[in-house]
């Protein structure tokens, strides 16, 4: 293959990888969120992201454990890049930021209180709050959260692991948005629709001039930089 051939190549998979991230954060749901209340193990940690990349989350709160986190790389496959992490030092002031933007606040937690996962209408600003493994929500984050839901369970065992729960709920919430058909354009402003899409597409150059505090470049309607 010359040169022109393997340069056309190479610009033709860089224009269709373009319109898949275009297409894909057209889909992104600003008000749907995860809230991960000091989860304690990095596949589940990882495995949470993945599912909201699936789901169309937008970003994802954290209140780390004391010890901190990593990404598990072999289930995340790269969702950081598609799902923005903001951290919380604790879970009150994590719950009080979404509350201010919003958010209706949903524990899963099979407390006496819960009431079925899919009796809530996740087409409300709906952050799910979900806790460790073992230990559940914390017993801050229960009294914090607007309600309880709890997957049915009919064998012996109480729960589910946190990263299938996570998904069962977050698959319902999408199952609402997509019959109400808020998945079928872009919710992001058009400011915000541009910043995501420049960051997305050109990762390295939006941290450079993140870092320089100046404006990102301008897109071709291919992805490519418009020289200043």
């Amino acid at each position: 293959m010359d040169s022109c051939a393997s340069q056309r190549e190479y610009t033709q998979m860089r224009s269709e990888r373009f319109r898949r991230i275009r297409e894909v954060l057209a889909r992104r749901q600003p008000d749907l969120t995860v809230l991960m209340d000091r989860v304690n193990k990095s596949h589940n940690f990882s495995a949470i992201l993945r599912n909201c990349d699936a789901a169309g989350v937008l970003e994802a709160h954290v209140v780390p454990p004391e010890k901190g986190l990593a990404l598990h790389h072999g289930t995340s496959a790269g969702t950081k890049k598609w799902v923005r992490v903001r951290l919380h030092r604790e879970v009150a002031s994590a719950v009080s930021h979404l509350h201010a933007s919003g958010f209706r606040v949903i524990a899963a937690h099979p407390s006496d209180s819960a009431i079925d996962y899919r009796e809530i209408d996740y087409c409300q600003p709906t952050a799910i709050l979900i806790g460790a493994e073992l230990d559940g929500v914390s017993a801050e984050g229960l009294e914090l959260a607007d309600a309880h839901v709890a997957v049915p369970m009919l064998g012996m065992v109480k729960s589910l692991n946190v990263s299938v729960a996570t998904s069962i709920l977050l698959f319902e919430a999408m199952r609402q948005r997509a019959a109400a058909g808020m998945y079928s354009e872009s919710r992001l402003s058009p400011d915000d629709f541009d910043r995501h899409l420049f960051e997305w597409a050109w990762p390295s150059i939006a941290s450079k001039r993140r870092r320089e505090g100046r404006p990102y470049p301008k897109l071709t309607e291919d992805g490519d930089l418009i020289r200043e």
